[in-house]
C-alpha cells in the first residue's frame, strides 16, 4: 500500500471511529465537553505519531487505546477532570470503584467490542478483562433504583424495554408512543430516567419529546435506543451520554441504565 493509500484509510478510518470514540467518552464522564476534551487528547496523539494508530489490529481498535491512555493519564489540558462541578464529582465517585472496570463494560457492552479488542485496547490479559467486566456488572448493580419512563411506539419493544428495566428493580411508571403523551407523562411522573426512540407513532421525534422534558427537568438523564444513532452522533450540538442501537442486546440496556443511574446517584455526593 502506498503512502497516500495508508493516508487515506487512516483518515477514513478516523471519521469512521470519532463518533463513537465521542459516545463513549461522554458515557464515561457523563459529560459532553469533558468527553470530547480527552477525544481531543487521543486525535493528538494520532497527530503526533499516526504509526500508534496503523499499527493496530483497527483503525477503530488503535483510536480507542489511545484513548485509554489519555484517560489513565487524567487527560491533556482542559479536561474537566478537576472539576468542582457534577463532572468532578462523578470522577469522584469513579475513582471509589475496580480500576477501569466501567470503561471495560463500556467497551464490551455498549461498544460492542469483542473480549480480545478489549485486551488490545487497555493492553492487559484476557482474563483481566474477564474480570473487570465482571467487576462492574457487581458494582454497577447496586446503583441507586429509580423510576423509568419509556418513549417508544412499538407494543412489543415497550414491553420489552420494561421487563428489563424492571427485571434490574427499577419501577416503570409509563410508555408514551408520541411527542405529546411523553411531554405529558414526565410532567405527571417525573422519572429519573428516560429510554427514548427517535421516531414516533404519529410522525412526532422522540428528540423533540426529550428537548421538551428537559425544559422542566434538565437533570434527568435520557438513554436513546434508535435504529437511527447517526441522527444523534453529528457532532453540531449536544449530544446523549448514551444511544444504543437497534437491535439492541439486553445487556446493553442494562449497562446503559446501571451507567445513566450511577451518574444520576453520584451527581449528589458531596466532594
Amino acid at each position: 500500500m502506498s503512502n497516500t493509500e495508508v493516508v487515506r484509510s487512516l483518515s477514513s478510518g478516523l471519521t469512521d471511529a470519532l463518533p463513537y470514540l465521542r459516545r463513549h467518552a461522554r458515557a464515561l464522564t457523563g459529560n459532553q465537553s469533558a468527553g470530547d476534551d480527552y477525544a481531543l487528547g487521543a486525535l493528538e496523539m494520532v497527530r503526533d505519531d499516526p504509526a500508534k494508530v496503523t499499527s493496530a489490529s483497527s483503525v477503530k481498535v488503535g483510536l480507542f487505546r489511545l484513548f485509554f491512555i489519555v484517560w489513565q493519564g487524567g487527560g491533556s489540558g482542559g479536561t474537566g477532570a478537576d472539576d468542582d462541578g457534577l463532572v468532578g464529582q462523578a470522577q469522584a465517585y469513579l475513582r471509589e470503584l475496580t480500576p477501569h472496570s466501567r470503561q471495560a463494560l463500556l467497551l464490551h457492552a455498549i461498544e460492542e467490542f469483542s473480549l480480545r479488542q478489549i485486551s488490545e485496547i487497555m493492553d492487559k490479559p484476557l482474563v483481566d478483562v474477564e474480570k473487570l467486566i465482571n467487576s462492574a456488572r457487581r458494582e454497577m448493580k447496586d446503583a441507586i433504583k429509580g423510576r423509568i419512563m419509556v418513549i417508544e411506539d412499538e407494543a412489543m419493544i415497550a414491553m420489552d424495554l420494561e421487563d428489563i428495566v424492571t427485571e434490574m428493580g427499577h419501577a416503570v411508571v409509563g410508555a408514551a408512543a408520541t411527542r405529546d403523551q411523553a411531554v405529558v407523562m414526565a410532567e405527571r411522573e417525573k422519572p429519573d430516567l428516560i429510554l427514548s426512540d427517535i421516531q414516533l407513532a404519529d410522525g412526532s421525534s422522540g428528540i423533540d419529546a426529550v428537548n421538551d422534558i428537559m425544559q422542566a427537568a434538565a437533570d434527568t438523564p435520557v438513554i436513546f435506543i434508535t435504529a437511527f444513532p447517526e441522527r444523534l452522533l453529528t457532532g453540531d450540538r449536544e449530544e446523549p451520554a448514551f444511544v444504543i442501537t437497534k437491535p439492541y442486546s439486553q445487556e446493553q440496556v442494562q449497562s446503559a441504565v446501571s451507567q445513566a443511574m450511577f451518574f444520576r446517584s453520584s451527581s449528589a455526593i458531596s466532594v
